[in-house]
């Protein structure tokens, strides 16, 4: 079968569960989800194998160690995406939720109601987590999911999804209602972004190059961040052992993610007694620093930032440092170079924390607290199918609401319309 028709048989099917899922009532949602938990439990040494063999093929193709550990599935890593699934079975369905009503003086109940997207395509790199992640979110949303991740993930991505598709049967659901493109062939990405009959929205996880070229492609609307070039500000009044923790955490932690932190902001008040400490920790867990010219006069030896340091998403162990003058100079590189993510202050001046908040034009802007925090898991939504830096509909983690819209429903008991304006 050619991509064009490969995509548009997914697509085809997809629409159809679509309409059956949008229908189905909470608690058998609840029941599929809670079904797919346990068989992933049940599977684990057969998600290992299929893990094996991506990770076995991802080494001889070069891929780094931090792509590879986007690509491995541990036992605690599992145990996340079943305590995921859980989570969104216990959290509030938003299908069917009153937003708002209000009776009109000719007697129209006039409601805003919340209903499924429809088809959700997800489109995303190495990390096979999103798929559970995402098709679970999806579910108990009322949408149906087309999930195409990185051939580097083929072989797990697959083991999961048929999990899922059996919990679905299982449980009385339609199993097209998750669907995996199954073939590695980019062509079926390019099909799939102009499918806009019967795809009603697309979600891009991965690199930059791969979100631009879905953007530039697809006639389905997108949700997207381009990507995650986070900071964290030191401010003069800081805290120094609070702020030497956040950063730490914030680029070491887990450098190959979109909410590690990519530079570092230091006022110039506490720079010379801040930076040879954080040379010290940083050393000591393999993190090469970049720095800027006052940087280099306090670290001698420091690398020279360049003026693309200050835009580079590295996902490695690579931080570069600045020293500023005060907030506003902070909040004004933030502007610049950032990438509308997630940014944190760590300041003990409430005045500045607010007017950090107030002005800075993030996702997820942070006081005294670390930038790794902007997940959906994080936040309480019990997974996340993306973090969208775009403003129209969604912002930040992605969870249930955000994969919603609504409907005006109006209740009549034969009003016509007289006027005819």
């Amino acid at each position: 079968m050619n991509a064009r028709d490969y995509a548009r048989n997914l697509a085809e099917e997809a629409k159809k569960a679509s309409r059956i899922l949008a229908a189905i009532p909470t608690e058998r949602k609840n029941r599929a989800l809670l079904a797919t938990a346990e068989l992933l439990k049940a599977g684990e040494k057969e998600i290992a194998e299929a893990n094996r063999r991506d990770l076995e093929a991802g080494g001889k193709a070069g891929l780094s160690a931090a792509l590879l550990d986007r690509l491995r599935i541990t036992p605690p890593r599992l145990g996340e995406m079943c305590r995921g699934l859980e989570q969104v079975a216990g959290l509030p369905d938003p299908v069917g939720k009153i937003i708002d009503e209000r009776t009109r003086p000719n007697g129209l109940l006039i409601r805003r109601v919340r209903v499924p997207l429809g088809v959700v395509c997800v489109i995303y790199e190495s990390r096979p987590n999103v798929t559970i992640d995402s098709a679970g979110l999806c579910l108990k949303s009322g949408n149906a999911a087309i999930l195409r991740g990185g051939k580097e993930a083929l072989n797990s991505n697959g083991a999961l999804a048929a999990i899922m598709q059996r919990a679905l049967r299982e449980t009385g659901l339609p199993p097209d209602a998750v669907k995996l493109v199954s073939v590695a062939d980019r062509a079926v990405v390019g099909e799939l972004v102009t499918l806009d009959r019967f795809i009603d929205v697309i979600i891009t996880r991965g690199g930059e190059s791969l979100i631009r070229a879905v953007a530039a492609e697809a006639t389905v609307p997108v949700i997207k961040h381009y990507k995650g070039v986070c900071h964290v500000y030191v401010a003069a009044s800081a805290d120094p052992e609070m702020a030497l923790e956040i950063a730490d955490n914030a680029k070491t932690q887990r450098p190959a993610v979109c909410n590690a932190m990519e530079t570092l902001l230091v006022d110039s008040a506490i720079a010379p007694m801040f930076l040879p400490r954080l040379r010290k920790r940083m050393e000591r867990k393999k993190v090469e620093l970049r720095g800027c010219p006052r940087t280099r006069e306090i670290l001698p030896g420091v690398k020279e930032a360049t003026e693309d340091d200050w835009y580079a998403e590295y996902l490695d162990l690579i931080l570069a440092v600045r020293v500023v003058d005060g907030a506003a100079a902070a909040i004004e590189h933030i502007a610049a170079y950032g990438s509308n993510h997630s940014d944190a202050i760590v300041t003990r001046d409430d005045s500045e924390a607010r007017l950090f908040t107030e002005r800075v034009d993030s996702a997820a802007v942070y006081v005294n607290a670390s930038t790794r925090f902007t997940d959906g898991g994080e936040f309480g939504l019990g997974a996340e199918i993306g973090i969208s830096t775009d403003k129209l509909h969604a912002r930040g983690p992605m969870g249930l609401e955000e994969l919603t819209t609504y409907k005006w429903v109006i209740w009549g008991n034969g009003q016509i319309r007289e006027n005819s304006q």
